[in-house]
């Protein structure tokens, strides 16, 4: 949840509690599945065995957490090369789809990666996909094949290859991180002893916004990931929170109590233009910006109780909100959907805070989880996972949930209180 609320009942708001050393990777425990999956074998690449990381085992694990797949047991078979596949074997075990693939380690370290993908009822190769890697990036290599296999097959984008945002508490301290999507290769971007909330990414990808009480206030930071350089965007006067971009990563939208209560604000980039855009006698916080830019959705209680409002930030309407959520008296944390056309919050269901969804144009709302403590969800570039927040036996940890509800993960640390996350955009081409 953001700082902003200080009069709501929020259950968990700086609900840190001490914790082991943070471990460099997530655990993943997947729960249920589409009704609908498509049956795929991956066969271990041709000298797989000699590496030090397994791509086929990335992969596969890729594909299934989408909720989207179901994997086929290879054993027995292993074609490596499309002339090698004998297409009735792959028929019999009800595979689908057929991954195959070598590997050959080159002088100097380097692995020179070959894949196939098959559809088996057709008998034809749907694509090819070949590079040479250093051995040390073989998982990143994994998540680019699991990518293109996801889109081939699926027809949509695959967001294997991108990177989420979390806080980690630890004992005293407070660590801002960022992971590949299935939780290895953490790195801490920033470490202090006060709480750190609301990490948001750029559209680009190259830097956070994140909000500090370092200096015993809450201030927004803007921080490169590549140089570990920083700037704070919003230190005024009273509570700075909430950092979201805009779609063009030219703005920050943040909420100030500058002016008396907490509104909402737009500023640069570089903290300077600073513009007010919400004027009410409530509460306004949380915002998210439309894909176009054009708009902001937002928390606010100027209508008695916490709810999801829209409010364009451009024309004539500008500064004008429009209420969305109608079903409770408790809605919040609302995230835009990248195609624009609903968005995630967390609803009170009883005493239950749950991931929902609302699409737009229908107003229709799904439930999404029935666990205690859920906040802070993030669509996946894609659309089609939300991460979130929740608890387990009073400790915070990862999760996510495919849009329509049917696939459940929990992404959690060994040990340790984990909150705030943030998927990160698409990878920018190279």
């Amino acid at each position: 949840m953001q700082i902003g609320f200080p009069k709501f009942p929020l259950y968990v708001l700086f609900l840190w509690l001490a914790a082991a050393p943070v471990q460099a990777a997530l655990d993943i425990e997947i729960f249920g599945g589409g009704a609908t999956q498509i049956p795929i074998a991956i066969v271990p690449f041709a000298h797989e065995e000699k590496l030090g990381q397994s791509i086929t085992s990335v992969v596969g694990a890729d594909l299934q957490r989408s909720g989207l797949f179901k994997l086929v047991d290879p054993r027995g078979l292993a074609p490596h090369e499309p002339m090698e596949v004998v297409y009735p074997e792959w028929v019999s075990r009800g595979a689908g789809a057929l991954v195959i693939g070598s590997t050959i380690t080159l002088p100097g370290g380097n692995v020179a990666v070959r894949v196939g993908l098959l559809d088996v009822a057709k008998q034809v190769q749907l694509a090819s996909y070949s590079e040479t890697v250093p051995a040390g990036q073989l998982r990143a290599a994994a998540h680019r094949i699991a990518d293109l296999i996801y889109e081939k097959l699926t027809g949509d984008v695959g967001v294997f290859s991108t990177r989420i945002a979390y806080v980690v508490k630890e004992g005293k301290k407070y660590a801002l991180q960022v992971a590949d999507a299935d939780g290895f290769n953490a790195q801490s971007v920033i470490e202090y002893t006060e709480p750190i909330i609301s990490p948001a990414w750029s559209p680009d990808g190259t830097q956070l916004a994140y909000v500090s009480f370092e200096n015993k206030k809450p201030v927004v930071y803007v921080q490169t990931l590549a140089t570990r350089t920083r700037k704070a965007v919003a230190n005024f006067k009273g509570s700075n929170s909430a950092p979201a971009w805009s779609p063009d990563g030219k703005k920050l939208a943040v909420v100030l109590s500058l002016m008396g209560g907490s509104q909402i604000f737009l500023v640069n980039a570089d903290g300077g233009g600073l513009q007010r855009l919400s004027q009410s006698s409530g509460i306004d916080t949380e915002p998210s910006f439309s894909p176009d830019g054009q708009s902001i959705i937002f928390t606010s209680d100027r209508g008695g109780s916490p709810q999801i409002y829209r409010m364009p930030i451009t024309g004539r309407a500008s500064g004008t909100a429009e209420r969305l959520t109608f079903e409770g008296s408790y809605n919040v944390s609302p995230d835009y959907s990248r195609d624009g056309r609903s968005f995630t919050f967390i609803h009170r269901n009883g005493d239950r805070f749950n991931v929902a969804i609302q699409d737009l144009a229908t107003r229709q709302v799904q439930l999404l989880t029935d666990s205690k403590f859920d906040e802070s969800p993030s669509f996946a570039p894609n659309g089609r996972i939300i991460l979130y927040a929740t608890e387990v036996k009073g400790r915070g940890i990862l999760s996510a949930v495919t849009s329509d509800g049917k696939t459940r993960q929990q992404l959690s640390t060994q040990a340790g209180d984990v909150r705030e996350p943030a998927w990160g955009p698409l990878p920018r081409p190279q």
